[in-house]
């Protein structure tokens, strides 16, 4: 099954939420990761490499990404989608 994500703005303009239809993150507990981590998770992984993102946030079926100040959702936003195609499919 390919991975569809939806992308929602958050009150914080350096967050955005992505939902996909499947699961993310394992378990019950929620993952947090900031730049400069080393995290086995392979999106986690991939999201921290891309320029402009500070850390991330999963749970379940979602992971908020928040971005670094001055950064542009414009150049991160195809990065994110990019990152979820090949993790995924």
């Amino acid at each position: 099954m390919a991975i569809e994500v939806r992308a929602e703005p958050t009150p914080n303009p350096n967050a955005m939420k992505f939902t996909a239809n499947q699961i993310l993150f394992e378990g019950a507990g929620s993952a947090s990761f900031k730049k400069g981590d080393s995290p086995d998770h392979p999106l986690a992984k991939e999201l921290l490499a891309i320029a402009g993102v500070d850390n991330i946030f999963g749970y379940q079926d979602f992971v908020t990404v928040n971005k670094e100040m001055g950064a542009a959702w414009d150049s991160i936003l195809p990065e994110v989608e990019a990152v979820f195609q090949k993790v995924y499919n």
